[in-house]
């Protein structure tokens, strides 16, 4: 079971902290901070660099964190928030990532809730540092705090969308 867990942390740890790469620089594929910049901006969100910055800062760390399987609630945590926040921008679209869909975060928030409901593993810093095991009732602080906060970046974040002028003439009066 440790093996599984382990191959299942260092592929979520790594793929979250690579798309928190991508935001902030050239590297992996990515369009360097003014590219992130831009992305944030094209999706309605204020802030700019600085929104790009934390962003893809808080997904770097938080995927280091869970790769190491260092303070695993607090990593799952980070990286539900991001991954809400990136679900919000695809729910529009539906579910499937084929259509720009929210598949993708939203398997990336089950699997970081259930990374701090099993725990991290033998094979982490938690265990090394004894750390573990946490009690099961912290995956529901993780998915709380997490949906919470990502949900409240995208409140306090985003431009709302402006409402097309309405023709309130009568038919006729133009």
């Amino acid at each position: 079971m440790d093996t599984g867990i382990l191959i299942l942390r260092l592929l979520v740890g790594l793929l979250v902290a690579g798309h928190g790469v991508q935001k902030i620089s050239s590297h992996l594929g990515g369009r360097g901070l003014e590219g992130g910049t831009a992305e944030f901006r094209a999706d309605g969100f204020r802030g700019g660099a600085l929104t790009a910055v934390a962003a893809g800062g808080g997904q770097i760390g938080s995927g280091l964190l869970l790769t190491a399987g260092f303070l695993t609630p607090l990593a799952a945590t980070g990286a539900v928030g991001v991954m809400t926040v990136a679900l919000t921008v695809k729910w529009r679209h539906g579910l499937w990532v084929q259509n720009d869909g929210y598949e993708y975060p939203l398997v990336l928030i089950g699997t970081a809730v259930a990374l701090t409901a099993t725990g991290p593993g033998a094979w982490s810093l938690d265990s090394a540092l004894g750390l573990t095991p946490y009690p099961l009732w912290w995956a529901g602080v993780v998915l709380v705090a997490g949906l919470g906060s990502g949900l409240l970046t995208r409140l306090v974040l985003h431009r709302p969308t402006p409402a097309a002028p309405a023709d309130t003439a009568a038919p006729g009066l133009h």
